[in-house]
C-alpha cells in the first residue's frame, strides 16, 4: 500500500496500466487459489456487493424461495430478504442461539421452488464451520443452487472448487486473508453467467470497455462484467500481496498447514478458558471448529473484558454469547498468555 501511495503521489495515473495488469494477475491468483477458471472470478469491493450481485442477478419468479440458516450476518440476509419484492419467500431455518447450522432442517426445507441456499462457511459470532463440500453436494442433489459467504473461512481452510460444487462465492479480503478493506473476490460458475442479470452495470461491464466513443452494450462473457467501474487499485494491489503469502505457505507446507495451526491454537485457547470457568460456545467436533472462539465470563460484561484485554494489547470483539477471540496462524503462545492474563485479572 505504501508503494502504491508513493507511485500515485509521484507519477499519478501514468502507472495505471501496471496497476491494471496486477489486477488481472490477482484474478489469476484467485483462480489458482480456489481451483477454478479465471473467467469465473470477479474482483469486488466487499462481500455485500458480491451477495447483492447474485441476489439481484437471478431471474426470480413469484413463488420461488431462498433458504438461509438462522444467525447469519446481515450481509447474507438482507440482500435475500430484498427479493420479497419479486414474490420470493425467504425461509430461515434453525435457532439464532444454536451455534450449529441446522443442516438437516435446511435440506428438508428444500422443495421444487427453492432456487438458492445461502450460508456462511464459518459463523461470525460462533465460529461454527460448515462442511462445505458435503453440504454443497447435498444442496445441489436436491436441485437448488448454493451460495457461500466465505469471508470467515477463506484464507484458513482450503477450498477446491474443481471438486466442491459451489455455484456462487463472495468474500472480502480484510478478514482471514489479511488484506485491506475494500478489496474482495466473487466467484460465479460460468454455467450461470448467461442466465443471470448483470446488476448493476457500468462502463467496465462490456467486452470492449476502453472504446468509450464507440461504446457498445455487449456484456463481457466472464464474471468480470460485475467489475462495473474503476477499482480500488491500492486495495487490489495489496490484496494480491496478501494472497501471495498464503500461496507461499501452501507451496512449502501444504494446503492444510494454516488450518491445522489455527485449529490447534484455538483449541489451546478454549482449554485455557475452560480451566478459568468460562462458558464456551464452540462446536463439539474439530471438523466444525474454526479460528473463532466465543465465550462468556460469568458475572463480567463483555465490554468490561474487552477493555481489560485492550490494556494488555489483546484485541477481541463483543459477539454472540459474550466475547469473540479470532486467532490466526501468526499468533503464538505469548499472545495466548496475554489473553489468559486478561481473564485472570478480572
Amino acid at each position: 500500500m505504501a508503494a502504491y501511495a508513493d507511485e500515485a503521489m509521484t507519477q499519478g495515473d501514468t502507472v495505471w496500466p501496471t496497476w491494471a495488469d496486477e489486477n488481472e494477475q490477482l484474478r489469476r491468483d484467485f483462480a489458482t487459489f480456489l481451483t477454478c477458471e479465471a473467467s469465473e472470478i470477479a474482483l469486488i469491493p466487499n462481500t455485500s456487493f458480491g451477495i447483492n450481485a447474485v441476489a439481484e442477478g437471478i431471474d426470480w419468479q413469484p413463488g420461488d424461495n431462498i433458504i438461509l440458516p438462522a444467525g447469519e450476518f446481515p450481509s447474507n440476509r438482507f440482500p435475500w430478504l430484498n427479493q420479497a419484492r419479486h414474490g420470493v419467500e425467504v425461509r430461515i431455518i434453525g435457532d439464532d442461539d444454536d451455534p450449529a447450522i441446522d443442516v438437516d432442517g435446511i435440506l428438508s426445507a428444500i422443495d421444487s421452488r427453492t432456487r438458492v441456499v445461502a450460508a456462511s462457511w464459518v459463523g461470525y459470532a460462533t465460529g461454527w464451520r460448515l462442511d462445505v463440500d458435503r453440504f454443497a453436494r447435498d444442496v445441489r442433489s436436491r436441485g437448488a443452487m448454493f451460495f457461500l459467504d466465505a469471508i470467515q473461512g477463506l484464507g484458513v481452510f482450503p477450498l477446491d472448487l474443481s471438486k466442491t460444487p459451489i455455484d456462487f462465492l463472495a468474500a472480502d479480503g480484510h478478514k482471514w486473508l489479511l488484506g485491506p478493506e475494500g478489496a474482495g473476490v466473487m466467484m460465479i460458475r460460468r454455467e450461470h453467467l448467461a442466465s443471470m442479470h448483470c446488476v448493476p452495470v457500468g462502463w467496465n461491464s462490456v467486452k470492449q470497455a476502453m472504446k468509450f466513443s464507440h461504446a457498445a452494450f455487449d456484456l463481457a462473457e466472464s464474471a468480470s462484467r460485475y467489475e462495473i467501474g474503476s477499482q480500488t487499485m491500492g486495495g487490489m494491489r495489496s490484496l494480491r500481496q496478501s494472497l501471495s503469502l498464503f500461496m507461499t505457505v501452501i507451496e512449502h507446507h501444504g494446503r492444510n498447514a494454516i488450518a491445522e495451526r489455527v485449529l490447534s491454537l484455538a483449541e489451546k485457547i478454549a482449554e485455557g478458558l475452560k480451566r478459568r470457568g468460562a462458558v464456551l460456545n464452540t462446536a463439539a467436533s474439530r471438523d466444525h471448529r474454526s479460528g473463532i472462539v466465543t465465550f462468556a465470563l460469568p458475572g463480567i460484561e463483555p465490554s468490561v473484558f474487552r477493555g481489560e484485554a485492550a490494556r494488555r494489547d489483546v484485541a477481541v470483539s463483543c459477539r454472540g454469547i459474550g466475547v469473540r477471540v479470532s486467532v490466526h496462524a501468526y499468533n503464538n503462545d505469548d499472545d495466548i498468555d496475554r489473553l489468559m492474563g486478561s481473564v485472570d485479572a478480572l
